[in-house]
This record gives structure tokens, sequence and C-alpha cells, in this order.
């Protein structure tokens, strides 16, 4: 019988080597991936406005909170600008994916809005054409978004959703309800796709409020019962500060499990 010399264990410095070796890449891989999280929380707070236009009868206020877990950071966003005429628009989405690439599409959703509102009072039509431009793109994301228009004089709101959540309103007299008017599908998936536009006129004293999934789905919950979560909320601030409103709102994206980051939007119209 023929004996086989059993193969060489690995020395003591071979180990010690191989665990350096090791160690030095995983601590490569952590510095990239915090470097990377630091520049989409750059990029985050770059992108969104300081501040959220008002006008009479209307105050406006507005939240986002990271990720709890610090790692999913960059994809929602909100956004308010005055248009011609005194006009005010808004967006709240939030692109698929995070990171440093949802970032940066998020800022290129932001203007193409910002820009398309300029040219079309309808939301749907800004919708559609922004669909459109974001497909001949070709990239890999795409960004669910509620897009609002308000006209001060009339006190006439008009919205268009792109996939997203639907808003939740409430007046100071109890009444309140979910905008759950149908809508079209994400931004950038497929051309020529159709956004029905809802119109609701704000009047009284009440507030209209636009959330990401982020604040009201998750393992904790599901959306139907945060949309009932924040719906208590809205009731029972409709009459109050839209900051105090939208801080509470912001909350609620703490219990759902989510690792998702959030974005709340809060219009207070009191006319």
């Amino acid at each position: 019988m023929v004996r086989r010399r059993p193969p060489a264990s690995a020395s003591s410095d071979e180990l010690l080597n191989t665990l350096g070796r090791l160690t030095a890449q995983a601590l490569e891989r952590v510095e990239s991936q915090k470097a990377r999280v630091e520049l989409a929380a750059a990029l985050q707070r770059d992108l969104l406005p300081s501040a959220l236009p008002q006008a009479a009868g209307l105050r406006t206020a507005a939240r986002y909170a990271p990720a709890r877990h610090g790692l999913d950071i960059g994809g929602d966003w909100y956004d308010g600008f005055v248009l011609p005429g005194g006009v005010l628009g808004f967006s709240v989405g939030d692109v698929q994916g995070h990171d440093v690439e949802a970032a940066a599409f998020m800022g290129q959703v932001r203007i193409a809005l910002r820009a398309l509102a300029t040219v079309t009072p309808d939301p749907g039509e800004v919708l559609g054409r922004a669909n459109d431009l974001l497909v001949t793109m070709d990239g890999d994301l795409f960004a669910t978004c509620s897009f609002l228009r308000y006209d001060p004089a009339s006190g006439e709101l008009a919205m268009a959703r792109a996939g997203h959540v639907p808003a939740v309103w409430a007046t100071s007299d109890g009444a309140s309800g979910v905008d759950a008017e149908p809508g079209g599908l994400p931004l950038g998936i497929q051309g020529g796709e159709p956004y029905p536009v809802s119109h609701r006129r704000l009047t009284g004293s009440g507030a209209f409020v636009v959330v990401t999934d982020g604040v009201v789905e998750g393992p904790s919950f599901s959306i139907d019962e945060g949309l009932d979560h924040i719906g208590t909320l809205i009731r029972a601030g409709a009459s109050g500060e839209p900051a105090e409103l939208a801080a509470d709102l912001i909350h609620v994206a703490e219990l759902t499990g989510h690792r998702d980051d959030a974005a709340v939007l809060v219009l207070r119209h009191d006319r």
C-alpha cells in the first residue's frame, strides 16, 4: 500500500497574511460604500428645495427623512415652484433604487417636471411628456410621482399620478378621504402612457397631503393601514400649522419597518 503524505497545512504566517488581505478588502468595500452614501446624501441635500412657495390662503411645508438604516438614500423628493401667472407647481416622487444613481436621476426628473410645467397647464400632459423623455433616455431607473398644479385665484388643485401613493385630505369640520383617482404607470417604463387628472377645489380650512410609500408602507403595516394612520393625523392637524403636521407625518415612517427613505408634502389651505 502506498502512503500519501498529507498536504501541508497553512502556517500561522500564511493564515495571518490571508486574514489581513481579506480584512483590507472588506475595509475598502466599506469605505467605498460609505463614500457613495455620503455623496448620495450630499446630492439629496443640494437637490431638495430650501423653501416652498406660499400663496394667499395656502401655506405649505415638507419633510424628508433618510432611510432608517442609513444605506437607502437618494430616491425620494418633494418640490415646489411658481409658474407663470402666479400658479404654483408641486411634485412628490420616489425613484426606484437608491444611492448616487437614484439621487442623480431624481434631479433629472425634477428638472424635467419644472421645465415642462412652464409650457403646459395640464398635470397629466406634464407627466406624459416627462415619461416619454425618460423612456428615450433608455435608462434602468424609473420613478413614481404625483404632480400638482394649484391656482390661488380659483382655489383649484389639479393632480396627476404616475404609479404613486394616493393623496390624503381632511378639513377642519371632520371630513376626510383618500384621493384615489386612477393614475398611470411610473415614469420611464413605457412611452405614450396617459395620466388622468383629478380636480379638487381647496375651500374652507383643511390640509391636502402627498407622501411617498416610505411613510405609509412596510413590513409593519400595509399601505391601506398606513394611509388610515396618516389620515388620523391629518384630521387632527387639518387646522394647525403645516410644519407641525409635516413633522408628525414623517415620524410615521419610523413605524413601518421599511428601509426606504420618505418624503411628505403638506398643503394647508384656509380660504
